[in-house]
């Protein structure tokens, strides 16, 4: 049986501080608009509510459940939409905020299907991104880190439904 290990690899501090970062450039960018960000569940649910608390603008908030993983550290390449937006947005200053951007295939389609609805604007928000896994060009109006291409777990990312309540950005390592 394989052994699961976690090392820190972006602490809690750094995370905190650079999430304070983002939403200053947020409230920037967006003063005098209302601001409605799509969570993408699960993952980005930790992140939404860090980088929302610190937001001074008006904002709303929905949620949209994508998935394109399972159980594994391998996307399967399909892209399903497994929870759809409650609010339409046609007309709105819509950002998705998303935990991780890894080949880009799944927030790709979704930027796709969003815009079909005629938003006034679309930004993307991610905490993480694997540019050397890239394999769809995707915008990234406003990015956490760039990391190299390792399983990353915590602060909402996971493996197998585990490890999202880890105050931290940790590298998920299998020891036999």
């Amino acid at each position: 049986m394989r052994k699961e290990t976690v090392e820190v690899f972006i602490e809690e501090k750094k995370l905190n501080r650079r999430i304070a970062e983002l939403a200053h450039q947020i409230n920037n960018d967006y003063k005098g608009k209302t601001l409605h960000i799509i969570c993408i569940l699960k993952g980005s649910i930790f992140f939404t509510c860090e980088l929302t608390k610190r937001l001074d603008i008006p904002v709303k908030i929905d949620f949209m459940q994508v998935s394109s993983y399972g159980d594994g550290t391998e996307s399967s390449g399909q892209v399903k939409i497994i929870k759809d937006l409650e609010s339409p947005v046609t007309g709105k200053h819509i950002m998705i905020i998303e935990d991780i951007l890894d080949s880009g295939r799944t927030l790709s389609n979704l930027i796709k299907y969003l815009k079909e609805a005629e938003p006034a604007s679309l930004a993307v928000c991610t905490l993480l991104d694997k540019p050397s896994r890239r394999e769809y060009p995707v915008e990234v109006s406003y990015n956490g880190f760039e990391i190299e291409d390792r399983f990353v777990v915590g602060f909402g990312l996971d493996y197998a439904q585990r490890y999202r309540n880890l105050p931290y950005i940790g590298i998920l390592n299998f020891e036999e």
